[in-house]
């Protein structure tokens, strides 16, 4: 019995497999899990149904799990300016870079070997996917 907030098996076991470099994709719920992810990165589904869970509660459980170097969300089409990123930061170490990759750009990196897993939410918020960069432990901690 685990007495840390992350118990689901496939997620803890995808993250302790990581290492420094790994990539976790936080996908929401119009995103083709399998189609744009990497062929053997893990799809984890924790979309048990549209608004649950969302994109925002599984970036917390993660950001508390793993050390996270950098964080990317897919810019729209049209240019517009997303909000999510302010719900993310809240999520995020304040050195954190999150950066904004246009959606081809987004879809190449989601399709890299480098990925590890891509967690389905039920999210229903259009562009809340946001892919992780694992970072390195400090040393002692």
């Amino acid at each position: 019995m685990l007495r840390y907030p992350l118990i689901h098996p496939p997620l803890l076991e995808v993250l302790a497999a990581a290492g420094h470099g790994s990539r976790i994709l936080i996908a929401d719920g119009n995103y083709a899990h399998r189609a744009n992810s990497h062929a053997r990165a893990r799809v984890i589904h924790l979309n048990l149904r549209p608004g649950l869970v969302t994109v925002d509660q599984v970036l917390e459980v993660l950001a508390d799990a793993v050390p996270i170097e950098e964080a990317a969300m897919m810019q729209p089409d049209d240019g517009s300016v997303l909000t999510l990123d302010t719900d993310y930061r809240k999520h995020l170490a304040a050195e954190t870079p999150l950066r904004m990759l246009a959606r081809e750009q987004f879809y190449r990196a989601c399709l890299d070997p480098l990925l590890d897993a891509t967690v389905a939410t039920g999210d229903q918020r259009h562009f809340a996917n946001i892919l992780l960069t694992v970072g390195a432990l400090k040393p002692g901690g």
